[in-house]
């Protein structure tokens, strides 16, 4: 996370793939800027281990709470990300409720789905989420004919019943698991739905756990969406390129 205000930083691919490196540099995700807006709070640029641009939920959030620290925002929150404005607010509690844009369309793939929450995931229910094998088959399904060129995310869903739901995600551009996907257990709680649950669907993650509110209108699609979960500072330092 970086604090770009006065504009000092910029970084090319290979800066971001050395940065995110765990071995030989910082290790990430990815990469995410907070600068000035013309209009907003703040604007939200991230950047995938890969160095390819996206939107990230948890990032957004994560990008809130250091906003916040900044003095940039105070409880609420307007700001510009990869795919449109977005708003959120601090909850008492220490989570950040951030709006996710309205999804107009899900596609039903056999016993699958095919969400865009900002950024594309491919939704596959599963009994055993704890021992499914996320890397072998989230890079088949990433790599596979029916998303070429651009790819998709792929997220591992058990429902656990009573509106509750663990999810493994691989994600494009880490091009590995990560603990938590705040996109993807977005497009997860939202599939979730077509199996009967209801908002707010709770979301447990290796990463932690989330909850998702939203509204599912009679047309199938979705308004009102938030993603609630914590956001805390764990390190900051100076690093040197």
């Amino acid at each position: 996370m970086v604090d770009n205000r006065e504009g000092k930083y910029s970084f090319s691919v290979d800066e971001i793939k050395k940065i995110c490196d765990r071995r030989f540099g910082v290790g990430a995700d990815g990469i995410m800027l907070i600068e000035k807006h013309p209009s907003l709070d703040f604007n939200l640029v991230y950047y995938n281990a890969d160095g390819s641009p996206s939107l990230c939920g948890n990032v957004s959030r994560a990008a809130v709470r250091m906003a916040s620290a900044l003095g940039m925002v105070n409880g609420r929150a307007k700001f510009m990300a990869y795919d449109g404005g977005h708003e959120a607010e601090l909850l008492p509690n220490g989570n950040v409720r951030l709006k996710m844009n309205d999804v107009k369309e899900v596609k039903k793939l056999a016993n699958d789905f095919f969400i865009n929450t900002g950024s594309p995931h491919f939704i596959k229910l599963v009994k055993d989420a704890k021992d499914f094998p996320v890397f072998e088959e989230g890079r088949k399904t990433r790599y596979s004919e029916d998303f070429k060129p651009a790819g998709t995310n792929v997220n591992f869903v058990e429902l656990l019943g009573d509106n509750v739901i663990f999810v493994r995600t691989y994600e494009r551009g880490v091009e590995n698991e990560t603990l938590s996907c705040g996109t993807g257990v977005t497009a997860a709680a939202l599939a979730a739905s077509f199996s009967n649950y209801s908002s707010p669907v709770s979301v447990k993650t290796l990463g932690g756990e989330l909850s998702v509110e939203f509204n599912l209108r009679h047309d199938g699609s979705f308004t009102d969406i938030f993603l609630i979960g914590p956001a805390k500072m764990v390190f900051e330092g100076a690093l040197e390129l």
